[in-house]
């Protein structure tokens, strides 16, 4: 919401870029050759692990995207429980409502990691953009100095802060 409180500059900045992978994109495979990519969100399970590991190999510059991507932060929370296998069980199975079972079928929901990371202990990252979530003028600053093609570079409380 807050890449979308940068409102008319959207118009400017989608004169410079072209968005090849994102939710909003019905695009089911990353591209090869990527010159930027904001990724937001920690690594928690198989499929993250795999697209990040990926997104990492094709691409030039990767942003960690606010707290979760930067910390691992509320996501991260469940690393003190240790292994997922036991939440996954007393959320579906003991606490259900309705049809108490551990859902089987592949592919509806990835295998977790033991623990949820940031997204610099997984792959190397080259930008940090804090917030939860960063706001519209930060975001802002990031791209213009991403667009501009130096070297980036947030300073100052406001464009460094966490939460």
């Amino acid at each position: 919401m807050s890449f979308l409180d940068l409102d008319e500059w959207l118009f400017e900045l989608a004169q410079h870029i072209d968005l090849v992978y994102s939710p909003l994109a019905d695009v089911k495979e990353y591209p090869e050759h990527v010159d930027v990519a904001l990724v937001e969100g920690a690594v928690a399970n198989e499929d993250n692990l795999r697209l990040i590991r990926q997104v990492r190999e094709r691409t030039r510059i990767l942003i960690a995207f606010g707290d979760c991507a930067v910390t691992g932060n509320v996501t991260a929370l469940r690393n003190p429980l240790g292994d997922p296998a036991p939440l996954l069980h007393a959320i579906y199975v003991e606490r259900a409502d309705v049809g108490s079972c551990m859902p089987h079928t592949p592919g509806i929901i990835p295998p977790l990691l033991d623990r949820v990371q940031p997204v610099h202990k997984v792959v190397p990252v080259d930008v940090y953009l804090p917030g939860c979530p960063p706001p519209a003028s930060r975001i802002r600053a990031l791209l213009e100095q991403t667009l501009a093609g130096g070297a980036i570079h947030l300073a100052g409380r406001d464009m460094i802060k966490f939460g």
